[in-house]
């Protein structure tokens, strides 16, 4: 014999598989949590600083004016 399933329980199954599909979509197109980009730009504007901590000034060098 057939096995007798209840339609709500699986009309509430499958809208909530539905909906788990869109919020795994909706993971990977929006990424990161709102600490991670934080930290990234944290991490970026550090990078930054410390690169241009080391650039050369351009222009005349004061030691050879004189």
């Amino acid at each position: 014999m057939a096995e007798l399933i209840n339609l709500r329980q699986a009309r509430k199954r499958r809208a909530r598989a539905e909906k788990d599909a869109a919020a795994e979509a909706n993971r990977r197109r929006h990424g990161r949590s709102g600490a991670e980009t934080r930290a990234t730009e944290a991490e970026r504007l550090r990078d930054r600083a410390r690169l241009d901590g080391h650039k050369r000034q351009d222009g005349p060098d004061p030691e050879s004016e004189g």
